[in-house]
Protein backbone atom coordinates (compact mmCIF):
# COMPACT_ATOMS: atom_id res chain seq x y z
CA UNK A 1 0.00 0.00 0.00
CA UNK A 2 2.74 2.42 0.94
CA UNK A 3 4.30 1.68 -2.64
CA UNK A 4 1.25 2.04 -4.29
CA UNK A 5 0.47 5.88 -2.52
CA UNK A 6 4.76 6.73 -3.07
CA UNK A 7 4.45 5.81 -6.61
CA UNK A 8 0.41 7.60 -7.18
CA UNK A 9 2.60 10.46 -5.49
CA UNK A 10 5.50 10.12 -8.03
CA UNK A 11 3.57 9.87 -10.94
CA UNK A 12 1.05 12.93 -9.95
CA UNK A 13 4.71 15.42 -9.67
CA UNK A 14 6.18 14.22 -13.18
CA UNK A 15 2.45 14.44 -14.85
CA UNK A 16 2.36 18.67 -12.94
CA UNK A 17 6.35 18.90 -14.12
CA UNK A 18 5.54 17.68 -17.49
CA UNK A 19 2.47 19.73 -17.88
CA UNK A 20 4.77 23.22 -17.55
CA UNK A 21 7.35 22.17 -19.76
CA UNK A 22 5.42 21.50 -22.46
CA UNK A 23 7.61 23.06 -25.61
CA UNK A 24 5.37 24.42 -28.33
CA UNK A 25 6.90 25.16 -31.31
CA UNK A 26 5.49 28.04 -33.92
CA UNK A 27 6.06 28.20 -37.56
CA UNK A 28 8.41 31.73 -38.50
CA UNK A 29 5.71 33.14 -41.28
CA UNK A 30 8.74 33.21 -43.94
CA UNK A 31 6.17 36.05 -46.17
CA UNK A 32 6.39 38.19 -43.07
CA UNK A 33 10.00 37.64 -42.15
CA UNK A 34 13.01 39.59 -43.41
CA UNK A 35 17.16 38.63 -43.26
CA UNK A 36 18.99 41.98 -44.92
CA UNK A 37 22.98 41.37 -44.88
CA UNK A 38 25.71 44.33 -45.13
CA UNK A 39 29.25 43.41 -46.54
CA UNK A 40 31.57 45.57 -46.05
CA UNK A 41 34.55 46.76 -47.93
CA UNK A 42 37.71 49.15 -47.39
CA UNK A 43 35.93 51.39 -50.31
CA UNK A 44 32.23 50.91 -48.62
CA UNK A 45 29.73 48.61 -48.32
CA UNK A 46 27.08 46.58 -50.46
CA UNK A 47 23.42 45.41 -48.91
CA UNK A 48 20.72 43.37 -49.73
CA UNK A 49 18.42 40.18 -48.65
CA UNK A 50 18.43 36.72 -48.48
CA UNK A 51 15.21 35.05 -48.17
CA UNK A 52 14.19 32.67 -45.32
CA UNK A 53 13.32 29.36 -46.50
CA UNK A 54 11.33 27.70 -43.70
CA UNK A 55 11.78 28.43 -39.49
CA UNK A 56 10.82 26.96 -36.23
CA UNK A 57 11.10 29.21 -32.84
CA UNK A 58 10.42 27.19 -29.98
CA UNK A 59 8.82 28.27 -27.03
CA UNK A 60 7.91 26.71 -23.30
CA UNK A 61 5.27 28.66 -22.23
CA UNK A 62 6.56 32.21 -23.28
CA UNK A 63 10.21 31.63 -22.90
CA UNK A 64 12.32 30.72 -25.79
CA UNK A 65 13.87 27.61 -25.90
CA UNK A 66 14.99 26.83 -29.36
CA UNK A 67 15.04 26.99 -33.39
CA UNK A 68 15.98 25.73 -36.54
CA UNK A 69 16.11 27.74 -40.02
CA UNK A 70 16.74 27.30 -43.36
CA UNK A 71 18.10 30.23 -45.86
CA UNK A 72 17.64 30.00 -49.50
CA UNK A 73 20.84 31.09 -50.63
CA UNK A 74 20.04 31.31 -54.24
CA UNK A 75 17.71 34.34 -53.32
CA UNK A 76 20.95 36.24 -52.75
CA UNK A 77 19.38 40.34 -53.78
CA UNK A 78 21.84 43.11 -53.44
CA UNK A 79 19.61 45.92 -53.04
CA UNK A 80 22.02 49.14 -53.25
CA UNK A 81 23.43 48.49 -56.92
CA UNK A 82 21.07 48.30 -60.30
CA UNK A 83 21.35 47.09 -63.72
CA UNK A 84 24.61 45.54 -64.99
CA UNK A 85 26.55 46.37 -61.18
CA UNK A 86 23.72 44.24 -59.37
CA UNK A 87 23.86 41.43 -62.00
CA UNK A 88 27.62 41.24 -61.72
CA UNK A 89 27.59 41.05 -57.78
CA UNK A 90 24.77 39.13 -57.47
CA UNK A 91 26.42 36.53 -59.89
CA UNK A 92 29.26 36.77 -57.86
CA UNK A 93 28.08 36.41 -54.35
CA UNK A 94 26.24 33.16 -55.69
CA UNK A 95 29.28 31.81 -57.22
CA UNK A 96 32.10 29.62 -56.00
CA UNK A 97 34.22 32.62 -54.73
CA UNK A 98 31.25 33.71 -52.57
CA UNK A 99 28.32 31.07 -51.57
CA UNK A 100 28.60 28.77 -54.35
CA UNK A 101 24.57 28.08 -54.17
CA UNK A 102 24.79 25.48 -57.26
CA UNK A 103 26.37 23.19 -54.75
CA UNK A 104 24.78 24.58 -51.69
CA UNK A 105 21.51 26.24 -52.24
CA UNK A 106 20.86 26.56 -48.50
CA UNK A 107 22.32 27.51 -45.20
CA UNK A 108 20.68 26.64 -41.66
CA UNK A 109 20.98 27.47 -38.49
CA UNK A 110 20.17 25.05 -35.15
CA UNK A 111 19.82 26.74 -31.89
CA UNK A 112 21.76 24.17 -29.26
CA UNK A 113 21.48 26.53 -26.39
CA UNK A 114 19.05 29.25 -25.37
CA UNK A 115 19.94 31.69 -22.08
CA UNK A 116 17.04 34.07 -20.73
CA UNK A 117 17.52 37.29 -19.83
CA UNK A 118 13.35 38.74 -20.05
CA UNK A 119 12.61 39.45 -23.77
CA UNK A 120 16.41 39.30 -24.58
CA UNK A 121 18.15 35.77 -25.22
CA UNK A 122 21.84 34.82 -25.42
CA UNK A 123 21.00 32.07 -28.19
CA UNK A 124 24.04 29.98 -29.31
CA UNK A 125 23.70 27.41 -32.42
CA UNK A 126 25.13 25.72 -35.22
CA UNK A 127 25.45 27.65 -38.24
CA UNK A 128 26.10 25.62 -41.84
CA UNK A 129 26.92 27.90 -45.21
CA UNK A 130 28.74 25.87 -47.56
CA UNK A 131 28.57 22.44 -46.18
CA UNK A 132 30.30 23.73 -42.74
CA UNK A 133 28.88 23.96 -39.69
CA UNK A 134 30.50 26.35 -37.00
CA UNK A 135 29.25 27.70 -33.64
CA UNK A 136 28.18 31.25 -33.56
CA UNK A 137 26.45 32.87 -29.97
CA UNK A 138 24.21 36.14 -31.00
CA UNK A 139 21.51 37.87 -29.17
CA UNK A 140 18.11 37.68 -30.19
CA UNK A 141 14.68 39.61 -29.15
CA UNK A 142 11.53 37.69 -28.68
CA UNK A 143 8.43 39.26 -27.34
CA UNK A 144 4.48 39.53 -29.39
CA UNK A 145 5.22 37.94 -32.07
CA UNK A 146 8.28 39.07 -33.43
CA UNK A 147 11.97 38.02 -32.81
CA UNK A 148 14.74 39.62 -34.34
CA UNK A 149 18.68 39.60 -33.98
CA UNK A 150 21.87 40.99 -35.24
CA UNK A 151 24.84 38.52 -36.23
CA UNK A 152 28.34 39.04 -37.30
CA UNK A 153 29.56 36.48 -39.34
CA UNK A 154 33.00 35.54 -39.97
CA UNK A 155 32.91 34.39 -43.66
CA UNK A 156 36.35 33.09 -43.83
CA UNK A 157 35.55 30.62 -41.27
CA UNK A 158 33.03 28.88 -44.26
CA UNK A 159 35.91 28.82 -46.55
CA UNK A 160 34.76 32.21 -48.34
CA UNK A 161 37.92 34.10 -48.72
CA UNK A 162 37.56 36.19 -51.98
CA UNK A 163 39.09 39.75 -51.09
CA UNK A 164 40.49 38.74 -47.58
CA UNK A 165 43.40 40.79 -46.71
CA UNK A 166 43.96 37.62 -43.68
CA UNK A 167 44.62 35.17 -46.91
CA UNK A 168 45.55 37.68 -49.51
CA UNK A 169 48.36 39.88 -49.78
CA UNK A 170 48.29 43.71 -51.58
CA UNK A 171 44.52 43.91 -51.64
CA UNK A 172 45.00 47.36 -50.78
CA UNK A 173 41.33 49.08 -51.40
CA UNK A 174 40.46 46.06 -52.98
CA UNK A 175 39.91 44.30 -50.08
CA UNK A 176 36.83 42.83 -48.88
CA UNK A 177 36.50 42.68 -44.52
CA UNK A 178 36.04 39.20 -43.13
CA UNK A 179 32.85 39.83 -41.06
CA UNK A 180 29.44 40.30 -42.52
CA UNK A 181 26.27 41.76 -40.92
CA UNK A 182 22.68 39.98 -40.56
CA UNK A 183 19.99 41.63 -39.55
CA UNK A 184 17.13 39.32 -38.57
CA UNK A 185 13.29 40.30 -38.46
CA UNK A 186 10.98 37.49 -37.46
CA UNK A 187 7.13 37.19 -37.67
CA UNK A 188 5.44 34.23 -35.93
Amino acid sequence: MKNTVKTAFVLLIAIAFASFTTLKDKKVNVKESQITWVGHKVTGEHNGTITLKEGTLVFNGKTLAGGDFTMDMTTINTKDLEGDWKAKLDGHLKNDDFFGVEKFPTATLKFTKVESQGPEYTVTGDLTIKGITKPITFKMNADNGTATAALKIDRTKYNIKYGSASFFDDLQDKAIYDEFDLNVTLKY
